[in-house]
């Protein structure tokens, strides 16, 4: 059974009630492509809090803390900020919160790319601080070694190629990847580097789907598609995009509800409430005892 807290939403507070079920295993993740194949997708969406996790984690098999709270949660205008603090506390809050998926947690930007043994340093803090199961890194055939010197050290690892947003200083915005035939090749040959040194499954992003379709076949580990084709062995959005929290959102994002638009309408009524002095009625207030 899940050792991990239930968080009781009659109260909002966290109690250790473990659930009747285990949570699913960086190898349960792996083994889902076998022999080239895998039957039923996997399923992930970003997650930084724990109540956000608890309204996820039924319906997924891995919930990704992703570095993209930088846009999401504190109005950054790119990943690079991030810290490792900031990473290690949502995750431990998305830990919380879920007691089914694997959560995954990105590495920020400058913890890991100078040496594997910074990146080791750097896995080790946000593992041990948040109780998350993996960790994902950006980048391909120059993370290859990293990926190895961690996995061979207990470190599960998710890659990421094609569209790096921690890179976009590099790649001068979020465009598409894999237009000229040398950036396909390149994709192609990343996300085989990062196979073959252990990484147990690897995202793929903003790249033209023939590409994911290539990268995929050629891999043995399951791949993760984020503007990248159906053929992917699963599929990430972040959550808040997929919701409509945000007026802009990227063209491979389909929005599945319009929260954006329920909180504006819950808020108006609220504030036409107050400056009645309609709220707090009698329902919402202390009366004196008989």
């Amino acid at each position: 059974m899940s050792t991990t807290f239930k968080l009781d939403t009659s109260t909002s507070r966290a109690n250790p009630t473990p659930q009747p079920m285990r949570r699913l295993t960086v190898p349960n993740i792996r083994e889902r492509k076998s022999d080239g194949v895998t039957r039923e997708p996997l399923v992930m969406l970003t997650a930084y809090t724990a109540r956000q996790a608890q309204l996820l984690d039924a319906h997924c098999d891995i919930l990704l803390v992703g570095d993209s709270l930088a846009q999401v949660i504190y109005g950054l205008p790119t990943t690079v900020p991030v810290t490792l603090e900031m990473m290690a506390n949502h995750a431990a809050a998305v830990v919380r919160g879920s007691y089914h998926s694997v959560v995954v947690v990105d590495m920020p930007f400058g913890t890991y790319e100078a040496s594997p043994q910074q990146a080791f340093e750097s896995a080790a803090y946000l593992l041990k601080i948040s109780g998350a199961a993996a960790v994902k890194l950006e980048g391909g055939a120059a993370m290859a070694e990293t990926v190895a010197f961690l996995s061979e050290r207990g470190v599960p690892v998710m890659g990421h190629v094609g569209l790096t947003p921690q890179a976009v200083n590099i790649l001068g915005g979020y465009a598409a990847r894999g237009r000229s035939d040398v950036e396909a090749e390149k994709i192609v040959s990343d996300a085989m580097a990062l196979d073959v040194a252990g990484a147990f499954a690897i995202v793929i992003e903003g790249v033209v789907e023939p590409i994911a379709i290539e990268a995929t076949r050629v891999v043995s580990c399951p791949t993760i598609g984020i503007g990248a084709s159906a053929q992917c062995d699963g599929q990430v959005l972040v959550t808040e995009d997929m919701l409509g929290m945000f007026e802009r959102v990227p063209r491979f994002v389909k929005r599945y509800e319009d929260i954006a638009a329920i909180i504006g309408k819950a808020a108006a009524a609220y504030a036409e409430d107050v400056r009645g002095r309609k709220f707090p009625g009698t329902d919402q207030t202390y009366q004196p005892k008989d």
